[in-house]
């Protein structure tokens, strides 16, 4: 497993398929701060609870000067299907192979119901405008995260 990120790390570029058909290279929102999230998977209970909420809190993290990029393991068409019935209007990238979920270290060995299993590990980090992380969070609750993470960002909950 690759070594977990911390504030003052660069962040690792990627270019990944979206939902819509397009692609999202990281290095090319240079000059925007970047909300990127690490889901397990599209239309499951938890993710989806995450997922509303970023969708909720949207157009104020767009007025703070936030991109919201969420990524999983999904099928762009199986992301397009999630982005169409729950409503989400920011992009949802697909990393099929996990090689960005390595790349942030949001993938290996997790707790689940107390057993150790090898899975996607729910993370968010926050990116500034310069490609620099300001904050690596691993191991977020779906329930509440969007909440904690605006107050984290000075931002009102």
């Amino acid at each position: 497993m690759a070594e977990r990120l911390s504030a003052g790390d660069a962040a690792p570029d990627f270019t990944l398929p979206t939902a819509d058909g397009g692609s999202v290279t990281l290095s090319e929102l240079r000059g925007h701060k970047v909300i990127l999230y690490f889901y397990p998977a599209a239309m499951t209970p938890g993710c989806t609870t995450q997922a509303c909420d970023f969708r909720d809190s949207l157009s104020s993290l767009t007025a703070a000067g936030y991109t919201v990029l969420g990524v999983s393991k999904d099928a762009p068409a199986t992301l397009a299907t999630f982005a169409e019935r729950d409503g989400l209007d920011f992009p949802l990238l697909s990393d099929e192979d996990l090689a960005v979920h390595h790349r942030y270290a949001a993938f290996g060995e997790k707790k689940l119901y107390g057993k150790v299993v090898e899975g996607v590990i729910r993370s968010t980090f926050v990116i500034d405008e310069d490609g620099v992380l300001t904050h690596a969070l691993y191991n977020v609750r779906a329930t509440g995260h969007v909440a904690s993470l605006r107050k984290k960002l000075g931002l009102d909950a």
